[in-house]
């Protein structure tokens, strides 16, 4: 499986429809819009794990500086979760 960054989302968009939009590209096995903990509001991106490395990089050709629900997001691949001190 392979782990896509989507950043510049709306707002309103939610797990659903990343699924369903990302889904054009290959299967999607999991799509996650990070939250605000406090608030509940997306903090404007969010993940998803395409099964494949080659669905993955269609996701990315399809995706990446298109606008979706009014915003031009970027998708790119996932990167390891750098140390915070």
């Amino acid at each position: 499986m392979k782990k896509l960054f989507i950043g510049g989302l709306s707002f309103e968009t939610n797990e659903y429809m990343l699924t369903e939009l990302f889904a054009k590209a290959g299967t999607v096995t999991s799509a996650v819009v990070i939250k605000d903990k406090m608030t509940k509001r997306s903090k404007g991106f969010g993940f998803v794990e395409m099964e494949t490395e080659e669905m993955a990089q269609a996701a990315i050709a399809m995706w990446n500086g298109q606008e979706l629900d009014g915003r031009k997001v970027t998708v790119n691949e996932a990167r390891p979760l750098e140390k915070r001190f």
